[in-house]
């Protein structure tokens, strides 16, 4: 420049070249016009300086910017705020936080005032290096000049606050953006929705997910996957499913969480197959199969009781590493759920061996493994090893176990003295529970007395007793649940009257009559025992058809002026009902009624179901008139039982009146009860009003099920309307109501009222084909409407087909072709048809008497006389009436 012009050009010269070469990048060029400017003695100012230094920013040449910055400052020379800027921001940009932050001091060291954008920059260098404390001062005096922090200034305090579950700073940041006006971004939200969701603070996420919508902030694949998860949380199963056909209709669903996510609201809602079918998707997308995803398949095996899947999906998680407690835990359980004992105890012993670090569920599996088995040394030395184990310091379930298996292990002279030292509420009951089973097994009695004594002394104890024996019964270790009981019933050992009435139940329901009777005799003296103890016994000769003792039980704790109550009678009158003894159960009812005593809705139930048996129509109307009096609400069940007494009855209008007055008063109707007057009412033949109720039934929101639909398509079928048959017939499977042998039996009926035989036919090969047997009932229904329509042949073609269905015909059957002959005059056939089947058809009344009319129409009186002889000597009356040739045969071409 020099040898080019004739003057000495001043700084400004010098800085507008530095400036058009920075601009360009010829940074070489700009360093030799800088140096020239220093050889020829002119001073560069901040301006020039400042150029310099946003040359190198601007162009990423960090070295040299900062070699530039130290003579700079060298010579004392104050940038400007912009230069400072460019430096920070080019720093910042390529992460060069530590040296942003020394820039950022000597700025402020030097008095230089920041603006918005210094802020902003700062703030995230700061963070990004660690300064915590340095970026939320900077932060608060940014906002003491004056200045709203931009989105993401907040965003990265806000991220950094919640990483160190700071809740509350996080809260006020946020708080304090929205009231700034300042709209968060989805990285934001995402941000805020993950750490109320660690929290628990599910009603947030959801507020927080609303105000999205309301911004038209884009949700991304990470809120909607946490979304779901809350969803699945909070029990919105329907909503998380919604979420996730959304972004997978978006294009959203990339990642692997997000699958995860749907799996285990499925899991939590039970439906296994779903879960399986989202992983099954996520696989066919090629997606990573992480360790956790295999965790999760897992649990779908573990739940689906798939022990193959799970095996394989076990291996192949623990190739990725040890699993966690958790999987070993999950894979245990349903050995043990499935009682693959061996199996259980094989992968237990793999468990100790792998070193795998227990925790509390892991222990608990383990132990009732060990218990059940009576592994008595095992317990033992698994405990002893967990003692030093922190996590279950203050477990009461392991330090229950270690107290008594291994503190006290050789206490056997002071068992009494145990059962004092430890105050009960330290001690966990199914602990002592699994502690009784396996000493049980190992035959240690006095240990076993122990136990019962320290149970039966804890609050909830013997409901554990309880339902251990019951376990036991289930499990048909009968033995071990007799000695328990024996135990129960000795001085010393008292359970609660709730606990005791419970096993009584159990005893009952096993048909185990006399243990139930060994623990009733010991406890029925008992001055606190009452109503509940006595029920449950005579409940338990009912379920063992000892309906005489239970009556005479009820009779015995009646007159001793025990107050059964509502539920006591109702047991009673329903033994009675069940075993047929209608007068007896009618005397119950009818001193319940006159004693005035307090029943229940269900007494009343019971009352007029037995009525209703025993055919006392009024009485059974009486009854629900009384019940109505005293004010005692009839539930659906008090409906639907009266709907039955009128329509048995053929009353129907009382039925539809009863029908309507569960309407007007707002009882819930149910399937049943629509039914129920559907079936009245087509027995009645009145279809169009079956037929309106069906509909009125669906509008009401009650779907059909298959009883409704065969019931529905037997009253069409009843009066021959196959068309209408039919469309149910269709609608049922699209509902998903697979048709049964009931289902085919009102079609073949529907085509013979009809009169299209070939369709009826046809019906009964169908079912065949989809894997129904038809029955001899189907094959009746069209040989009856071949007879009756005089087509005798046919109705033999289908008699002989009979058998190729591997059915052997039934005396149904052999009726309608005997009656075919008799009526068409077809003697010698219906005899030889006779002599084939008689042997099968002993003793009945309508066989023999058609043989002997055909054997005297064709002049055979021995034979006929013969039959006759035997039927008087079987007290068979003889029917005179039957004709033979009463009508015409219709030939079939």
């Amino acid at each position: 420049m020099l040898q080019q012009l004739s003057y000495h050009p001043s700084v400004i010269v010098y800085t507008i070249v530095l400036r058009l070469y920075g601009q360009v990048g010829k940074l070489n060029l700009a360093e030799e016009i800088f140096l020239e400017m220093l050889d020829t003695g002119c001073e560069p100012d901040e301006v020039a300086c400042g150029t310099m230094l946003c040359s190198y920013a601007r162009w990423g040449r960090h070295k040299s910017m900062l070699s530039f910055y130290s003579a700079v400052k060298e010579r004392g020379i104050i940038l400007s705020v912009a230069v400072f800027n460019f430096m920070l921001s080019s720093l910042q940009k390529k992460s060069l936080h530590r040296e942003a932050v020394l820039v950022w001091r000597d700025m402020v060291r030097n008095g230089v005032v920041p603006n918005y954008f210094t802020y902003t920059v700062v703030i995230s260098s700061l963070v990004k290096e660690g300064l915590h404390i340095d970026a939320f001062e900077t932060f608060d005096e940014m906002k003491n000049r004056g200045f709203v922090p931009e989105e993401s200034t907040y965003n990265s305090l806000i991220n950094l606050n919640a990483k160190n579950e700071n809740r509350d700073q996080v809260q006020r940041l946020y708080d304090d953006m929205r009231f700034h006006g300042v709209t968060p971004s989805n990285y934001t939200c995402a941000t805020l929705i993950s750490l109320y969701y660690r929290y628990e603070d599910y009603s947030r996420v959801l507020s927080l997910f609303s105000e999205m919508a309301r911004n038209k902030i884009p949700a991304d694949e990470v809120i909607y996957g946490l979304l779901i998860r809350v969803y699945g949380k909070l029990g919105l199963y329907d909503d998380a499913c919604k979420t996730f056909e959304k972004i997978k209709y978006e294009g959203l669903l990339t990642n692997e969480k997000t699958y995860l996510a749907m799996s285990q609201v499925h899991l939590a809602s039970g439906n296994v197959d779903k879960a399986l079918e989202v992983i099954g998707l996520m696989k066919s997308k090629n997606l990573h199969f992480s360790r956790f995803a295999y965790i999760v398949l897992l649990q779908c095996y573990v739940m689906k009781e798939n022990v193959v899947s799970a095996e394989g999906t076990f291996l192949a998680l623990c190739k990725t590493e040890l699993p966690d407690a958790g999987s070993y835990n999950d894979m245990l359980r349903l050995y043990v759920r499935l009682n693959l004992m061996n199996k259980a105890k094989e992968f237990i012993a793999q468990i100790r061996k792998d070193g795998t670090q227990f925790d509390e569920e892991l222990y608990r599996t383990v132990m009732k493994v060990y218990c059940k088995e009576g592994m008595l040394p095992e317990a033992e030395q698994l405990t002893n090893q967990m003692v030093k184990h922190e996590s279950l310091k203050n477990c009461k379930f392991f330090q229950t176990f270690y107290w008594i298996l291994c503190e006290h292990k050789e206490d056997v002279q002071i068992d009494d003295k145990l059962v004092t030292t430890k105050p009960t509420d330290k001690l966990d009951t199914t602990a002592l529970g699994m502690m009784l089973r396996v000493y049980l097994t190992n035959n240690n009695f006095s240990k076993t007395k122990m136990l019962l004594k320290l149970l039966l002394g804890c609050a909830g104890g013997s409901n554990i007793v309880c339902h251990f024996i019951i376990s036991l019964t289930k499990d048909g270790e009968i033995r071990k649940a007799e000695s328990l009981n024996h135990q129960l019933i000795t001085p010393g050992c008292r359970m609660e009257e709730v606990t005791a009435a419970s096993l009584i139940s159990h005893y009952g329901n096993q048909h185990m009559l006399k243990q139930a009777e060994d623990i009733f005799a010991e406890y029925v003296n008992s001055p606190t025992y009452s109503k509940l103890f006595y029920n449950s016994m005579i409940d338990a000769y009912a379920k063992c058809g000892k309906q005489d003792k239970a009556y005479l039980l009820y009779k015995q704790a009646t007159e001793e002026g025990h107050d059964l109550g509502a539920v006591g009678i109702s047991i009673a009158v329903n033994a009675l009902t069940n075993q047929g003894k209608h007068r007896e159960a009618e005397n119950i009812i009818s001193h319940s009624l006159e004693g005035n005593l307090k029943l229940d809705t269900v007494a009343y139930n019971t009352f007029i179901k037995s009525m209703l048996e025993a055919g006392k129509l009024h009485f059974a109307s009486s009854i629900f008139e009384r019940m109505c009096t005293n004010g005692i609400t009839p539930s659906i069940q008090t409906y639907n039982t009266m709907i039955s007494v009128y329509g048995k009855y053929q009353k129907l209008d009382r039925a539809v009146e009863m029908f309507n007055k569960a309407c007007s008063l707002g009882v819930p109707l149910d399937e049943k009860a629509y039914m129920n007057l559907i079936g009245y009412y087509g027995k009645a033949g009145m279809i169009d009003k079956a037929s309106q109720l069906f509909s009125k039934m669906q509008e009401e929101g009650i779907k059909p099920g298959k009883i409704s639909y065969n019931i529905m398509i037997y009253v069409y079928a009843n009066a021959g309307v196959h068309h209408e048959v039919e469309k149910l017939f269709q609608a049922m499977q699209r509902e998903g109501c697979l048709p049964d042998s009931s289902t085919y039996l009102s079609l073949v009926q529907a085509y013979t009222k009809s009169l299209n035989y070939s369709k009826a036919e046809e019906t009964i090969y169908a079912m065949q084909s989809k894997g129904i047997s038809p029955s001899c009932a189907h094959f009746n229904i069209l040989l009856s409407a071949f007879i009756n329509a005089g087509m005798i042949d046919e109705a033999k073609r289908v008699y002989v087909g009979i058998s190729t269905f591997g059915l052997i015909p039934d005396l149904i059957c052999y009726r309608t072709i005997l009656k075919g002959y008799l009526k068409y005059g077809l003697v010698e056939e219906g005899i030889n048809f006779f002599e084939s089947i008689h042997k099968s058809t002993k003793g009945d009344r309508f066989v023999m008497s058609v043989a002997v009319h055909l054997y005297k129409s064709a002049g055979m009186e021995s034979q006929a006389n013969e039959i006759l002889s035997l039927m008087n000597k079987m007290r068979i009356p003889f029917l005179k009436k039957l004709e033979v040739g009463s009508a015409k045969r219709v030939k079939v071409p």
